[in-house]
Parts: C-alpha cells; structure tokens; sequence
C-alpha cells in the first residue's frame, strides 16, 4: 500500500486516514470508501487521484472515481433522509443497495457525515456492516467542525 500524504495534518486527521486505510486494505470485496460531509464535499477518499486523502485499494474497482462515489453517498443520504421523515421513521443508521455487480453501503456518521462503501457482489454484508460501524464509532467523536474544515482544505489543495 502506498501511504496517504498526511504531511501537516493534525493527529486527528491522520488517524482518520488511517482508520480509512484500514477499512480499505483489511476488509475483504471492498473496492472503494468515501466520507461524505452533512453538505455533501468529499472529506477523506481512497482514490489514488486524491493525494492528501488516498489510500490504495487492494483491488482496481469498475468504471468511477471516489467523486462519483461521493455523489452516490450523498443522494442516497439525501433520498433516505427524506424518506425517513416521510414515513417518521426516526434517524437513518444505514442503507444497502445490492446490485447485479456490486452493492453500495451508507452509514451515518454521528456529525451528520456519511461512510460510503462500494464493494464486490460477493462481499460478506455482514463484514463489511461490522467494519463500517467500528469506523463510524471511532471517527464519530472526532470528526468536529475544525476537523471537517482542515479535511476540506486538504481534498481542495490535492486536486
């Protein structure tokens, strides 16, 4: 794995960097991982392309870059949320679409962020469920408003 540039980086946003890399390079069938912000900017990537932010995928995922993933992620957090309140159905924890040649997992991050995964078709849900949820519990508490700000300069600077 190529290590992400974290050069002038608070601990904060390198452990979330790291936390990331983890979740990409340990957790079997995962193509790609975006963190979303509440207003729908890229936070944190594993496109290569983003040098700040990367990490490298184990595996070359189909047609799309983290951008378009970042899109996915904050229409289908937009499209639930709204769904969720149409149907007064409280807070949305995660959303799955299960598709032909992949699928696509949501989870809300407790700041109103977003993790998107987009995995194989023969992923374990479960796995990456159980993964998906460890980052959200460790990168909840520190993912504050300075934090998402410097993450933002550092998406902007590398591209």
């Amino acid at each position: 794995m190529t290590a992400p540039s974290t050069f002038g980086l608070s601990t904060e946003a390198r452990n979330l960097h790291w936390l990331l890399s983890n979740l990409v390079e340990e957790v079997p069938g995962v193509h790609s991982v975006t963190v979303v912000s509440s207003d729908g900017l890229m936070l944190l990537s594993s496109d290569p392309g983003h040098q700040t932010a990367q990490v490298s995928s184990r595996q070359d995922g189909p047609r799309g870059s983290s951008a378009d993933l970042a899109t996915i992620v904050s229409g289908i957090g937009s499209l639930t949320i709204g769904a969720a309140k149409l149907m007064e159905g409280g807070g949305v924890k995660q959303t799955m679409v299960a598709m032909e040649e992949g699928s696509v997992f949501v989870m809300s991050i407790s700041d109103g962020s977003l993790l998107g995964v987009h995995a194989t078709p023969d992923c374990d849900m479960s796995v990456i469920a159980y993964h998906m949820a460890l980052f959200v519990g460790r990168a909840g508490h520190v993912l504050t408003p300075e934090l998402r700000s410097e993450l933002r300069k550092s998406m902007e600077s590398a591209q």
